[in-house]
């Protein structure tokens, strides 16, 4: 792990962009941004227009680590190339932006109101990959639906008992328990999500680090006993279906709280608009995202 990148995701100004959509949602992530799916006959031609967006957004000049400190990328983007260099490389050596590899496989059926993460045969390979890549850290995902306190322990548990493994293989870990923003127990998962959190940390020796990426919770300032943890680099909000305005606005009430956000950061892109455009439109999300984050 560089030390330089630890620093900057420890106390760097701005957010971390997410452009890490998986093969289940590609073609809404490319039907977003105007790429239909009769433009592509099969898989492989869909990753490679996916590729062609997020290079397209990674080498705008929009996109600056003055306001941006970090992008989460699918393994994919990973193994693939941007002028020339590995996404990571690029993203380091030419941006000065710290990457991440989403190394989660999806979500399992619901049970006991939670989704957990499915299972992760090739984490080791993928860990061995990443580091050959010089990816800085990774993020999973699980999803909590209701209050219940046995399936949001076992989402933490299965969360932390991962990220252990990626602590060992010298990358950072971004823990991602998503609150679903549709539950009407939303308020008492985060306490109930807080709390279990919170154990995990106390259990970390103090060379362990973490990131976590939280739903924006619905009282303001909840999750500041996480941010203040000496064990988390960085607490960082998804915007979990809300539109850029009002994640926005949710993540201003949050001291030490800064954006991940995906759709939210792309949703005014267009395959068809001209450099120009894009770029504004590019440049417009980024410094709005940056002002709710700092």
């Amino acid at each position: 792990m560089q030390q330089s990148q630890f620093e900057k995701m420890k106390n760097g100004k701005g957010f971390i962009a997410a452009l890490d959509q998986s093969g289940g949602s590609t073609p809404k992530a490319l039907a977003a941004y105007g790429v239909t799916d009769d433009a592509y006959a099969n898989e492989d031609e869909m990753f490679d227009l996916v590729h062609e967006m997020r290079t397209r957004i990674i080498t705008s000049p929009a996109f600056d680590s003055n306001y941006i400190l970090g992008a989460i990328l699918f393994e994919q983007t990973m193994d693939r190339e941007i002028e020339g260099l590995y996404t990571g490389d690029y993203l380091t050596e030419k941006k000065g932006i710290v990457p991440f590899l989403k190394v989660d496989k999806g979500l399992a059926e619901e049970s006991n109101g939670v989704q957990l993460m499915k299972p992760i045969p090739d984490l080791t390979e993928t860990l061995k990959r990443a580091n050959e890549r010089h990816i800085f850290g990774t993020k999973m995902r699980s999803v909590i639906k209701e209050a219940n306190p046995e399936g949001i322990k076992d989402v933490v548990d299965q969360q932390f008992e991962i990220g252990k493994q990626i602590i060992a293989a010298g990358l950072v870990p971004i823990i991602e328990p998503e609150v679903d923003i549709n539950s009407p127990e939303k308020e008492k998962c985060e306490e109930l999500l807080k709390a279990e959190i919170l154990r995990h940390l106390n259990n970390l020796n103090e060379n362990e680090h973490v990131m976590l990426k939280l739903s924006i919770p619905t009282q303001a300032n909840t999750y500041k006993t996480l941010i203040e943890h000496p064990n988390v680099i960085r607490v960082v909000a998804l915007s979990g279906g809300y539109s850029r305005d009002e994640a926005n606005e949710k993540l201003k009430e949050n001291d030490g709280l800064i954006a991940s956000f995906s759709r939210a950061l792309s949703q005014d892109l267009n395959v068809s608009q001209t450099d120009e455009e894009f770029n504004a439109a590019l440049e417009a999300a980024v410094k709005s995202i940056y002002e709710a984050s700092v």
